[in-house]
């Protein structure tokens, strides 16, 4: 089974209040030297066969129409090796902005 990771986080323009009150609250929990902090999402997608282009074709569109708001929120498709692949190996693909 091949696993597809889409990650979705907002545009680096638009305001992250949670983000923001995450990163207010990190010093009072005595975690110092963070600057920004920015909230997103994460799907991980387990697919039935190999991860072919057409099959990263209808992630990306399932992503661009359904799991982000292109309008506010970039998103990535990355392919994710199964474990025990070496470190680093995974595919990435850079998909919206």
């Amino acid at each position: 089974m091949a696993r597809v990771v889409v990650d979705v986080m907002l545009k680096p323009e638009i305001l992250d209040p949670q983000g923001q009150a995450v990163q207010r609250a990190l010093p009072r929990l005595g975690f110092e030297g963070i600057t920004d902090v920015r909230q997103g999402k994460r799907f991980e997608l387990d697919l039935d066969g190999p991860v072919d282009e057409a099959a990263l074709a209808r992630i990306r569109e399932m992503a661009g129409e359904f799991l982000a708001n292109t309008v506010i929120e970039d998103f990535r498709v990355r392919v994710e090796e199964p474990e025990g692949a070496a470190a680093g190996e995974a595919a990435e693909e850079e998909v919206a902005r």
